[in-house]
């Protein structure tokens, strides 16, 4: 699904000090971009609303809303981003994030509405977006390192007992012994420490790096499908100062990174719907140096629009 390039239109122009300028959305306008939004969520989300509703788990897409705190209702949630004021009032459940503001339009009126409290959110946000704009300010100068194959994925389970499988209730490909045998026939280099926190204890001396959470910033790059997958977390954790249809475009992402980091998986899916990206051997690891290349590119364009967002909120 295409994003809505209206996400960042109603951003003010100019350098820092256009931070404090308003652009005005009529209420028409930003109560129908409310209300597309909605739709799309509710579309991305209807398939997981219905197997939660249901009980039942699914090995892909669950992680989508375990390992990434952001709730369903939350994703739902629009707002128009800072520099914006909205005629007539606040989008629905914004909570205390806005304060009442005036504005002229392009008409040269006087406006009343509601706009992102700049003060409240760089009290409870402005460390984030400093952090967040150093992370991926240095991560988009950097070249896409491509190759390591989402071999992470198997230096989690290697060597470990049955009982220990995080996806117990799926099998593994190859078997146990495969398994480990791809995993010592390959140079594993995992350079996002959130991915490498979870290899177990045979595993970590295996890659070639040591990633750590306060190396972030210096490891972190754009080829990487997990430190692309993040850009969605990185978007929530700056709401309500980022677009609705940025957390989406975000999001979206993030499903389609995870299909194929579980595809190339040691994980048997198939019975599930995913064939396999049999990443041991030549084909395999050319189709997902294909994919990972069109992420990484994907990637850069949420990430430019990021940094964007970043340049207009207050930091700390």
């Amino acid at each position: 699904m295409e994003h809505s390039g209206e996400a960042t239109a109603a951003l003010p122009e100019g350098g820092p000090d256009a931070r404090d300028a308003l652009g005005v959305l009529d209420a028409a306008t930003w109560r129908e971009r409310e209300r597309r939004h909605h739709e799309r969520v509710d579309a991305l989300l209807a398939g997981h609303l219905d197997r939660r509703s249901r009980g039942i788990a699914h090995p892909v897409e669950d992680f989508l809303f375990t390992y990434y705190s952001h709730r369903p209702a939350q994703l739902r949630r629009w707002h128009p981003g800072p520099g914006v004021l909205l005629e007539g009032g606040a989008p629905s459940g914004a909570g205390g994030w806005y304060r009442e503001a005036g504005a002229a339009d392009a008409r040269g009126r006087t406006v009343r509405g509601a706009a992102l409290d700049t003060e409240a959110f760089a009290a409870k946000r402005g460390r984030t977006v400093e952090f967040v704009r150093a992370l991926l300010g240095a991560v988009q100068q950097r070249p896409a390192h491509l190759g390591c194959f989402g071999l992470h994925e198997w230096a989690m389970v290697y060597r470990l007992p049955a009982d220990e499988m995080r996806h117990a209730q799926v099998p593994l490909r190859l078997g146990a012994e495969g398994t480990d045998r791809v995993v010592e026939s390959h140079r594993v280099r995992c350079s996002h420490f959130d991915a490498f926190r979870f290899f177990t204890d045979a595993a970590r001396p295996r890659n070639t790096l040591q990633p750590t959470r306060e190396s972030q910033v210096e490891t972190d790059q754009p080829g990487c499908l997990h430190a692309n997958m993040d850009l969605y977390k990185w978007a929530y954790k700056l709401s309500p100062g980022v677009p609705g249809e940025l957390v989406a475009d975000c999001f979206e992402l993030a499903r389609d990174i995870r299909e194929l980091d579980m595809r190339a998986s040691p994980y048997d899916l198939r019975g599930h719907g995913y064939e396999p990206v049999e990443i041991e051997t030549p084909q395999g690891k050319a189709a997902y140096v294909e994919a990972q290349r069109g992420f990484a590119e994907r990637s850069g364009d949420l990430r430019a629009r990021l940094l964007e967002v970043c340049d207009r909120l207050p930091a700390a």
